[in-house]
């Protein structure tokens, strides 16, 4: 049971009298990142996108945003989400909102989300799970919020707090463990997408890098030629009628974010259209979004980060 297996690996949430109430984790979860900030703000989510937004709540506070990576196989993010909701009961918390990822709104809610970046924290569009959290304080209210998703090797968990700052360090917000704990670093490199078979990637990792698709510069249009890529991605859906998936366009982080993510969205189109018009691709199979640039694979500050940046990437979504 995974209710016994949460020993070692422990979030600091809030202070009690004379100790800090913790989130336990499994043993085997490493913490990938970790942001503070002293004062900002976060629109917490409190219920599903809808009319083209999601039902938020402005929190206000000391933000302490984490990702963590849990190595096991075979658990669902249910299984991952529950005893991680019941702590929070324990400690006080009202839960205000939670979803999965159908119920949430999928791909738009994902994406109107604050969600740390790829590698450390990595959300399955069809496999995912959101839930946030409130406990009244003496001085302000404080938040908690939980992104939980996984892939083939690992499962993934967001934890977001919001509060008033904790300034006793007997009771602060921090990680302790019962055992050494690796750093992130430790952790073996991921998939090498680049260099990786469409299909070996989409089976393996659910996703997969269309990486020599060519596009004319500040074009939306998909180059002529034969793309490899491409025509393994047709074969790999005309074989597995069962599969649908959405081609997700990317940018680098030059100009604005409302301009790339309708420049990255158009390119995914250009490549829908393509599947469908010359491969038969079933339209209804394939559909197309675009994030601009809030999900780089490298720094957007060297030019060889921003090429790697600029692509085209298919998700499984179903298989049915």
């Amino acid at each position: 049971m995974i209710r016994a297996t949460l020993l070692s690996s422990a979030i600091a949430l809030l202070p009690l009298a004379a100790a800090a109430q913790s989130l336990e984790f499994p043993h085997s979860a490493i913490r990938a990142v970790e942001q503070v900030d002293p004062l900002a703000s976060y629109r917490l989510p409190v219920g599903p996108w809808k009319d083209d937004r999601i039902e938020a709540i402005s929190a206000e506070g000391e933000v302490t945003r984490q990702a963590w990576q849990i190595r096991t196989s075979g658990m669902t993010t249910l299984q991952i989400l529950a005893p991680l909701r019941q702590q929070l009961r324990d400690m006080g918390f009202e839960i205000l909102f939670e979803c999965d990822a159908d119920a949430c709104g999928g791909f738009d809610f994902r994406y109107a989300t604050d969600v740390l970046p790829e590698p450390q924290m990595h959300v399955d569009l069809g496999d995912y799970r959101f839930l946030s959290a409130r406990r009244m304080g003496a001085e302000q209210p404080e938040y908690v919020s939980l992104v939980v998703s996984r892939s083939s090797l690992k499962c993934f968990v967001q934890v977001m707090r919001v509060g008033p700052e904790q300034k006793d360090t007997a009771t602060a917000f921090s990680v302790s463990t019962k055992t050494p704990q690796p750093e992130a670093a430790a952790l073996p490199p991921g998939p090498d997408l680049m260099s990786t078979p469409v299909n070996t990637q989409l089976e393996a990792y659910g996703r997969a890098v269309l990486e020599d698709l060519e596009f004319s510069s500040g074009s939306s249009e998909l180059g002529e030629g034969n793309f490899q890529s491409l025509d393994s991605l047709a074969s790999y859906l005309l074989a597995h009628p069962e599969h649908s998936v959405v081609l997700v366009g990317h940018t680098d982080a030059i100009g604005g974010l409302e301009g790339n993510i309708a420049l990255s969205q158009r390119r995914a189109r250009s490549v829908v259209r393509r599947l469908v018009d010359e491969f038969g691709v079933s339209a209804n199979r394939v559909k197309a979004q675009g994030v601009g640039y809030l999900a780089p694979l490298a720094s957007n500050e060297t030019a060889a980060g921003r090429t790697e940046n600029r692509r085209v990437e298919v998700i499984l979504t179903s298989t049915r």
